[in-house]
């Protein structure tokens, strides 16, 4: 027989909620403020491009097309909000409306409203077979379309708490019009997030087929966005602790009501 001693005090398994926050808390500042670590870490993003890394996973069966770290992220945000409508603009194969709602479903309430431009047949079955399709409602056309935008304000009402991500057409100008419009849908306690803002991070030679690169993106939109209110601040703790993320300054944190 083979005993192994653990000392839990070394990992901090042995420690109390309270003590371990507090570690881990110390432990993320110093990462945060390692600048080798950060070098490394946006070296790390710009290698797996090459072999489109967020692409390698799914969730509950469908390709969700986020990093990991973003999924774990974001599971965080929803379990501690527990909201009651997530609205999501760009559904693509539909991976991230599946984690929003198994994540309410495991909460016990709450509905996810997906808005795509297009969404293709393939995927949309898809999505409407899923097990958590209970928890979804699609809306297909432009997310700042009026008639889109005024299905969606119906959609809202009765809903106390509202989170919203950000995830479709990444240029600066349809951004920047997204932030405007569905800001206002989000409750103070809750969380915009808006997704790809590493795309300002990263050399435009990765971004050859589409319109969107260094100098045209969402990080623009966000960081004009923030300067423009009060209500939103990024939410340093989340980004802080990720090292590796598709979403820097792109967790924004309501902290006031319109």
């Amino acid at each position: 027989m083979i005993i192994l001693k653990l000392s839990y005090n070394s990992t901090g398994l042995g420690m109390k909620n309270k003590n371990f926050d507090q570690r881990n808390t110390k432990k993320i500042n110093q990462m945060y403020k390692d600048k080798n670590f950060q070098l490394k870490s946006k070296e790390w993003i710009e290698a797996g491009y090459d072999y489109e890394y967020s692409y390698h996973f799914k969730w509950l069966g469908r390709p969700i097309i986020q990093y990991p770290q973003d999924i774990v992220a974001i599971q965080e945000i929803i379990w501690n909000v527990k909201p009651d409508l997530i609205i999501e603009t760009g559904v693509a194969h539909g991976g991230s409306l599946i984690l929003s709602a198994s994540i309410l479903e495991l909460i016990g309430h709450g509905e996810v409203l997906g808005i795509d431009i297009d969404i293709r047949e393939h995927n949309k079955k898809e999505i409407e077979n899923h097990k958590l399709f209970k928890r979804i409602n699609l809306i297909e056309g432009s997310s700042i379309n009026k008639k889109i935008i005024d299905k969606v304000s119906k959609f809202v009402k009765n809903k106390k708490k509202i989170m919203v991500f950000l995830d479709s057409n990444h240029t600066y100008s349809h951004v920047k019009k997204e932030l405007i419009i569905y800001s206002n849908f989000v409750t103070k306690g809750s969380y915009l997030i808006v997704f790809d803002t590493i795309i300002a991070d990263i050399s435009k030679t990765f971004f050859k087929n589409r319109i969107w690169n260094s100098k045209n993106n969402p990080k623009i939109a966000v960081n004009e966005f923030l300067a423009s209110t009060g209500r939103f601040k990024i939410d340093k703790k989340i980004e802080n602790k990720l090292g590796i993320t598709a979403s820097p300054h792109g967790y924004l944190k309501c902290v006031s009501n319109n």
